[in-house]
């Protein structure tokens, strides 16, 4: 009888648990840069996020970079998971205390392409995001990272931090294929066109690096195989840092759909639950979402006939 119980017990905590949604914060904002559409990008994030069933989303837009954050108060704690769409250069000290204290109480972050130019001069997020770019950030940031001869290498010569070539797909190569968002994803994959992110510079402190892809000399590439995805861990929390998803079409990118949304599980969660989709891209060929693509009115009213592949 008590088996019986201890087994129902079990059963309806599951169930619980599955039927709880996931309480995530999308955090936006107008920031001092115009060349991320963040409006147009935080709406598609948004799907990508709701349509799992496991996700519950707000968005929260903070004030312009330069604008008046006297009554900007975001209740972190409210939600397991931030996902941060948002490049500002500073925020009042009280407000990054505010953060930081969500972290520290085991709070989840998921850090998105341009997310980590933010902040250069606030260690504690510098930690958090492992690396970022531009922004004016050279040694003193923290060294380059990268992959050379199949190893995390770390470079601490001078130089500004933060660039890419033109946008053109790319292949990722899985580094960490036993953690819980890459678990059973292909060893490598291709992704849509976007901008391939290098010399980023951090301090990288607790931070695994989950795929690389090789940033080609060709396209003002470094010749390195650089950070794409990665984990980390900042006190009790949990990160998850992609430097890719430019627009909607990169967002749209099918790799780019399956690793954020199990990003965002395992930030909140530290697990993932998230089955592999049968369309996710292969070593040599691109898989897209028109549907999601199509969220940009470029493409909705056919001045892209194709998406770049």
């Amino acid at each position: 009888m008590k088996w019986f119980l201890a087994t129902l017990l079990m059963l309806w905590s599951g169930a619980v648990m599955a039927a709880t949604p996931i309480k995530v914060m999308i955090l936006d904002g107008a920031s001092a840069a115009a060349y991320h559409d963040w409006k147009l990008t935080t709406q598609v994030m948004k799907r990508e996020l709701e349509e799992t069933d496991l996700f519950v989303v707000t968005v929260v837009s903070a004030p312009p970079a330069e604008g008046d954050f006297s009554g900007f108060h975001p209740d972190f704690a409210k939600y397991q998971v931030v996902v941060s769409n948002y490049d500002s250069q500073d925020w009042p000290a009280a407000l990054k205390a505010q953060f930081e204290a969500y972290m520290k109480n085991g709070g989840g972050l998921v850090v998105v392409h341009g997310a980590d130019n933010a902040f250069p001069d606030w260690p504690a997020f510098n930690e958090m995001t492992g690396l970022g770019g531009w922004r004016k950030r050279d040694a003193p940031a923290g060294p380059k990272w990268y992959y050379q001869n199949g190893k995390l290498t770390s470079d601490t010569a001078p130089g500004l931090a933060g660039l890419h070539g033109k946008r053109r797909p790319f292949r990722l190569t899985a580094r960490a294929p036993d953690h819980p968002i890459m678990r059973g994803l292909p060893a490598e994959w291709m992704h849509a066109a976007d901008e391939l992110y290098t010399r980023l510079r951090g301090p990288g402190k607790n931070m695994t690096v989950l795929a690389t892809a090789y940033a080609d000399p060709a396209n003002r590439g470094t010749g390195f195989d650089e950070p794409m995805l990665m984990a980390l861990s900042w006190e009790k929390g949990r990160i998850f840092h992609t430097t890719m998803g430019h627009d909607a079409a990169a967002l749209s990118c099918v790799g780019f759909v399956t690793t954020f949304q199990r990003g965002t599980e395992w930030a909140a969660t530290g697990r993932v639950t998230q089955k592999i989709p049968k369309s996710f891209p292969t070593a040599d060929t691109v898989s897209f979402r028109p549907d999601i693509a199509a969220m940009d009115p470029a493409v909705a009213d056919g001045v892209l006939t194709t998406l770049p592949k």
